[in-house]
């Protein structure tokens, strides 16, 4: 089967050997995203902004690659910090409506650029 490399400059650039997100048939994987500003390349300080830049972000290459956040069927979130757990939940509770896709929140001890939350997701689209 073959892979649809997705970009789009509303995310991010890759700052690594890897793209926003591939495409294999009907599933989009995206890579993770932490909370740089795509203008500028920096980061947005504070773990709400960043959730919130993260999930745009993300939001910004599902689109690139025809689909939304309704199509998401798995996310991955990383904190430096678990006792962040809560905000972050409600900045992704205004992204996503439910059912809710399956989720893992890993702790982490750093991230790059030191980002406090990075997110990759997986959709299925129609």
């Amino acid at each position: 089967m073959a892979r649809q490399i997705i970009s789009t400059p509303n995310a991010p650039a890759a700052i690594g050997p890897y793209s926003q997100a591939v495409k294999v048939g009907n599933q989009v994987f995206l890579s993770g995203q932490i909370g740089l500003d795509p203008s500028t390349m920096e980061m947005v300080e504070g773990v709400e902004a960043q959730a919130q830049r993260v999930f745009a972000n993300l939001q910004a290459v599902a689109e690139a690659a025809g689909g939304s956040f309704a199509d998401v069927v798995k996310i991955t979130i990383y904190l430096t910090d678990l006792s962040n757990f809560g905000v972050v939940n409600e900045v992704m509770k205004r992204c996503f409506a439910e059912p809710y896709p399956a989720r893992a929140t890993v702790g982490v001890r750093e991230l790059p650029r030191g980002a406090l939350v990075e997110a990759d997701l997986v959709l299925v689209l129609d």
